[in-house]
């Protein structure tokens, strides 16, 4: 048995991601849209978790994740001079407290 010190559990942060999906069979976009984006906050013990648990709850959801876009932290944004409103914050609070992806606005794309 070894006594070396266990690791000291990293936090979990929330983070805001906006992900584009493309179309997939079932996805429930609305019939002529090509693509949506999605803006999610995401919880993970960095940015990479939240990427990789968000985009496999997309997949399967049967959407198509193409591209993700991260917009870091809240503290982060703040620090950045972004205005972050209640509501907002409100959900990202949830998704702290329940340490899932929540999915805040969906925004189909038309050609």
């Amino acid at each position: 048995m070894t006594d070396e010190p266990a690791k000291p559990k990293r936090p979990q942060q929330v983070y805001t991601l906006v992900i584009e999906v493309g179309r997939k069979a079932g996805d429930g976009l609305p019939d002529k849209a090509t693509g949506a984006a999605l803006l999610c906050y995401a919880s993970g013990v960095d940015e990479a978790e939240a990427v990789r648990e968000t985009v496999a709850i997309l997949r399967e959801a049967d959407l198509s994740p193409l591209d993700v876009t991260g917009h870091g932290t809240l503290d982060e944004q703040l620090a950045g001079g972004a205005e972050i409103g209640e509501d907002e914050r409100a959900l990202m609070d949830r998704a702290l407290a329940e340490n899932s992806v929540v999915v805040a606005q969906m925004t189909p794309f038309y050609n």
